[in-house]
């Protein structure tokens, strides 16, 4: 049984690194790891392949940057040829990124059945780019995985069958779990400004930063609410600030880069971090300031208050069980919030029903066991796999 699986950002890098793994228990897969490149630079990916202990991929497509469609165009080509050569007989895709929609695109073009991870997230913004690819990518597969109740009815609601969702919980919960530990272990380099304790001491509170996505930096206007309230923030807990290369270039061009970052302000800046740096700080944060989707799930799985600074979430599941409130794009609410953090301790949750770490044991399962059974009726390829498999499905929990 080949299993096609394809990444391109760091959000699948940390998305992936799980089902790989628990792929490895089954003799009988032959795995296929494909990068779109989509990410190409250092943090943003080799980084992650070495902390995370993803294998080499097997292809690397070399897209690069360029604009959605040009890099969406450019992913499709390239896999079908690489789908040509290796007749997988699943595609899987993780997230939400334009990797996603362009592997999606491509398989279901080609024929070959889609299995999406982290299916059925809807945010109701469709300002996102990623609620687009979302969006697409699960009306194109043919098997979903859910990581909350949320996204199965988002998915029954858009008229998708029953039979074809698995509620199976969190992926990204799964990585957490297994590199915790050595998180907490990995020392962080002097290049991160971080032993300079006049400003920032980690065994003391502080908070952490993150801001990226187009709602909130791309309006000037906006950019500089929020920054102006995390300058207020700042002056009563130190923040630590991961900047963003699109960050960065908002900010110089709303003329905040020079206020943004030095001592007296209370904001350290620091470069863009890899997966277990980020891991690391994050689990000693006092609180933590983002516009960051997977952000909001792992600070709910680490129990760590968490400032969304969004209108709306796709992954309600943090708000309503977790430690996330939303504060829109409001920095007086913002402020707020901070305060009553660093009152009473914040907001407390619990962890959501399945975010325990085996989430990818329950989809490399059903891709095994139960996908093949549902197929072999319909593709004839299917019936030499299910002769390797010679099991009867599964339920997935």
């Amino acid at each position: 049984m080949r299993i096609l699986t394809v990444v391109g950002a760091r959000p699948n890098f940390v998305k992936v690194a799980p089902l790989l793994d628990e792929m490895k228990r089954y003799p009988e897969v032959e795995t296929i790891l494909v990068h779109t490149g989509q990410h190409y630079d250092y943090q943003m990916s080799r980084a992650f392949f070495e902390e995370l202990e993803i294998p080499k991929p097997h292809i690397n497509l070399d897209v690069g940057s360029g604009t959605p469609v040009r890099q969406t165009a450019e992913i499709m080509l390239r896999l079908e040829r690489v789908m040509e050569q290796t007749q997988p007989h699943v595609m899987v895709a993780v997230g939400d990124v334009n990797s996603t929609l362009s592997a999606a695109l491509t398989a279901v073009k080609m024929g070959y059945p889609i299995a999406h991870v982290e299916a059925g997230l809807r945010s109701l913004d469709r300002n996102m780019p990623e609620e687009i690819n979302r969006i697409l990518t699960d009306a194109l597969a043919d098997f979903l995985f859910v990581t909350e109740q949320s996204g199965v009815e988002n998915l029954l609601r858009e008229g998708r069958p029953k039979e074809r969702i698995y509620f199976v919980g969190n992926v990204m919960i799964d990585a957490l779990k297994r590199s915790l530990e050595r998180a907490r272990r990995h020392p962080l380099p002097d290049d991160l400004g971080l032993m300079d304790r006049s400003m920032i001491n980690l065994d003391r509170p502080f908070g952490l930063v993150t801001l990226h996505r187009p709602a909130t930096v791309d309006d000037p206007t906006v950019l500089r609410e929020v920054w102006t309230a995390l300058e207020n923030v700042a002056a009563e807990i130190p923040l630590i600030f991961p900047v963003h290369p699109r960050t960065q270039s908002r900010l110089e061009a709303c003329g905040l880069w020079r206020r943004a970052g030095g001592s007296s302000a209370g904001i350290l800046r620091v470069r863009p971090l890899t997966y277990l740096e980020f891991l690391h700080l994050q689990s000693k944060a006092t609180l933590v300031v983002t516009d960051s989707g997977g952000v909001q799930e792992e600070t709910t799985a680490l129990g760590v208050p968490c400032l969304t600074v969004r209108e709306t979430t796709e992954r309600p599941i943090t708000v309503t069980e977790g430690t996330n409130v939303l504060v829109g794009l409001n920095g007086t609410r913002l402020i707020d919030e901070v305060h009553t953090v660093l009152r009473d301790g914040g907001k407390k949750g619990r962890i959501p029903n399945l975010w325990d770490g085996q989430a990818s044991a329950r989809i490399v399962r059903t891709l095994v066991h139960v996908i093949p059974q549902t197929l072999a009726h319909s593709h004839d390829g299917w019936h030499d796999c299910l002769a390797g498999v010679g099991m009867a499905a599964q339920t997935v929990a």
